[in-house]
């Protein structure tokens, strides 16, 4: 029988002992422990130099831009006259700028006074409102309504339809109705006080003489009368404020503007005017905001520095090594930076190229030192010249060439653009008929049309004669574009008549550009034999190897130098057009570096996989040598259970022999 209390019958002190032996057995789990911890601050210290790569990325992401560099300030003197704002293209200088006499204003017309919002005006019939913009130009405006006025469509802006029946033909329900429909015009109803105080009052959205509104109305006749405006005939609202464009002098040069923000007056300015006046506008470049992103460049850098070194350094005092002192990656990522950081730039086509020129500087203790006033100096002489060393940039010595984009694989340099083809759009011209200007329902007011691959029906207002094939024109390309689908799509066209003939062009470039035209309308639009073409690509070389070309742009194909190398053309003639010095500044390759670092499948992502996976081991090891132990201990209790016990009964048999001796010894 076991004894219920090891040690018991042969005062062996078995848990002490197989305690000890357990702690023996035990020893490589402690080993475990040991590397465990190891792996742990290992990984502890990748996820800091991680955090510390991914902030170091996201400052030069952001100053691998020209705008960082190169931003200018427009300030005018008088801001409750006019306050602006410079681009990149803009020149410095100064600029006398008399905002007025007139800044631009929207068109307001009202209908008549009624004596409810929500009675029922006219009968249930269904009814359509089409809303057109145009200029309304001679005549004379009395009381709000004109005699003898021409109104000219603007092509621009897309015509407009509501449909109102027995649901909403009260003047609330049409002012709900036009503001839903999002075609330009903002409805309110307006109480003026009178015996018929509410009144429809329709403003348009956009400034601008060109915005002016007239209104058809096919369906009901009551609303007809309340609703229909033709500035050149039936005039059923009053115009209370007239379309106007904004009249302005810039430097003494007469401008005009259909927006109080005006562009284009100033190169690369815009001018938001407040009111009539004369003030001084200043452009001038931003100094301060290169001397910002040189300090953000300086202070990123030595903030991943000392992430490393701080990660990687050695202790003489301690003779110890910090966490990843040693380490391939670290190492390799120091060394990557230190690369970029001591190279000279190639294919600027300035004269900066190294980052010591604006007084950005290593060192002796690893860190980086920004001279301001050797920036500043650098500014002043090389204004544009400076984001080259920071960010990729594409420089064309062609006007009508302008650099799009780059990839990874783009190498700096030097490059002769060539162009062989220009791109071209795709179009579709009538034939030699001139087109008919009168548009009837069901029998030529429906045109299916192809625009670039993208389908949709449209059909144009039926009505009056249009007054000439300028105004039809303006009509159909106004048509076209306000095509839900084309909207969708950013499919847009220019429509333009010669001697009649209608032309119909898409303003895409290239081989996706086309314009197909069937329908009821085709024949007394475009005639019998209409000329259908399609775009072209555009095709040439950059730098002597061969580009693949995309409407207007052209880009280097793989495998070359020039991969990835994006550009534009935008005119001019084929042959050579120049050359284009390309760099990839400091903080692009930077940029790359980190990027390549911090990718999915980099050294850091791979490094922490294998510490991950190499704890995970130890766990599993751990977890099967406690089970294994379990069983050496049970052995071991096992063993001295059974000496326990045999002991016990030695130590019996022992005792009841001394007592025979003992009874012997005493009866003789």
């Amino acid at each position: 029988m076991a004894l219920s209390s090891p040690g018991v019958g042969s005062n062996l002190d078995v848990n002490s002992i197989v305690g000890q032996l357990m702690a023996t057995e035990r020893r490589p789990v402690s080993l475990l422990d040991q590397k465990e911890a190891g792996y742990q601050a290992k990984l502890s210290a990748y996820g800091s130099l991680k955090s510390a790569l991914a902030s170091f990325q996201s400052s030069m992401s952001g100053l691998n831009s020209v705008s960082r560099f190169q931003s200018l300030s427009a300030t005018a003197a008088d801001t409750t006259i006019l306050t602006a704002s410079a681009g990149s293209t803009a020149a410095p200088g100064s600029y006398t700028v008399v905002a007025g006499p007139l800044l631009a204003q929207a068109q307001t017309i009202a209908a008549a006074g009624r004596t409810s919002t929500s009675a029922a005006i006219g009968a249930a019939v269904t009814t359509t409102l089409t809303f057109k913009f145009g200029t309304i130009s001679g005549g004379t405006l009395t009381d709000g309504v004109y005699s003898g006025a021409t109104f000219t469509q603007d092509a621009t802006q897309v015509t407009g339809t509501v449909t109102l029946d027995s649901s909403n033909n009260s003047l609330q329900g049409i002012r709900d109705a036009i503001n839903a429909a999002d075609i330009g015009v903002t409805a309110t109803v307006v109480n003026d006080g009178g015996a018929s105080p509410y009144r429809l009052v329709l403003a348009s959205n956009a400034t601008g003489t060109s915005k002016s509104m007239k209104i058809s109305v096919a369906g009901d006749a009551t609303l007809q009368g309340v609703l229909a405006y033709d500035p050149e005939g039936t005039q059923n609202l009053t115009q209370s404020t007239a379309a106007q464009n904004a009249a302005l002098t810039v430097n003494g040069i007469a401008v005009s503007s259909a927006s109080n923000t005006v562009t284009g007056a100033i190169q690369g300015v815009t001018l938001n005017l407040a009111k009539a006046g004369t003030t001084t506008l200043s452009v001038a470049r931003d100094t301060a905001a290169a001397q910002s992103a040189a300090t953000a460049f300086v202070t990123a850098y030595n903030g991943v520095n000392n992430t490393l070194a701080s990660l990687s350094a050695y202790n003489a005092t301690t003779k110890k090594g910090a966490v990843l002192q040693g380490d391939s990656t670290v190492r390799a990522l120091q060394s990557q930076i230190r690369s970029a950081l001591g190279s000279t730039l190639t294919g600027s086509g300035g004269s900066l190229t190294v980052l010591s020129q604006i007084g950005i500087a290593l060192q002796k203790d690893g860190t980086m030192a920004l001279d301001t006033t050797k920036l500043a100096t650098a500014t002043a002489s090389n204004f544009n010249d400076i984001a080259g060393l920071f960010a990729a940039v594409g420089k064309p010595t062609d006007s009508l060439v302008s650099f799009v984009s780059s990839t990874a694989n783009s190498k700096p340099g030097s490059y002769a653009v060539n162009v062989s083809t220009l791109a071209t759009q795709g179009s579709e011209t009538g034939g030699a008929t001139a087109a008919g200007l009168t548009i009837n329902t069901g029998v030529n007011d429906e045109l299916l049309v192809v625009l670039d691959g993208v389908s949709a029906t449209v059909t144009l207002p039926a009505g009056a004669p249009y007054a000439s094939a300028a105004a039809l024109a303006a009509q159909v390309q106004s048509s076209i574009n306000g095509a839900a689908a084309f909207v969708a799509a950013g499919n847009t066209v220019s429509v333009t008549e010669s001697a009649g003939v209608i032309n119909i062009t898409s303003n895409r470039y290239g081989s996706g550009s086309s314009v197909s035209i069937t329908g009821n309308g085709l024949l007394d639009l475009l005639g019998l034999a209409p000329v259908s073409t399609t775009g072209v690509d555009a095709a040439g070389t950059i730098g002597g190897l061969g580009a693949t070309g995309a409407g207007q742009s052209l880009t280097g194909t793989t495998g070359g130098v020039t991969e990835g190398l994006k550009i534009q053309v935008v005119g001019g003639a084929t042959g050579a057009r120049g050359t284009l010095n390309f760099s990839q500044g400091y903080a692009y390759q930077l940029n790359t570096i980190a990027n390549n670092f911090l990718d999915a499948t980099g050294p850091i992502t791979s490094r922490t996989d294998g510490i991950i996976k190499s704890i995970t081991d130890i766990g599993n090891r751990r977890t099967a040598f406690n089970l294994r132990m379990v069983t050496v201990e049970a052995r071991y209790r096992a063993q001295f259970t059974a000496l326990d016990t045999m002991i016990s009964s030695m130590t019996q048999t022992s005792n009841f022999l001394s007592q025979q001796l003992t009874i012997l010894s005493n009866n003789n």
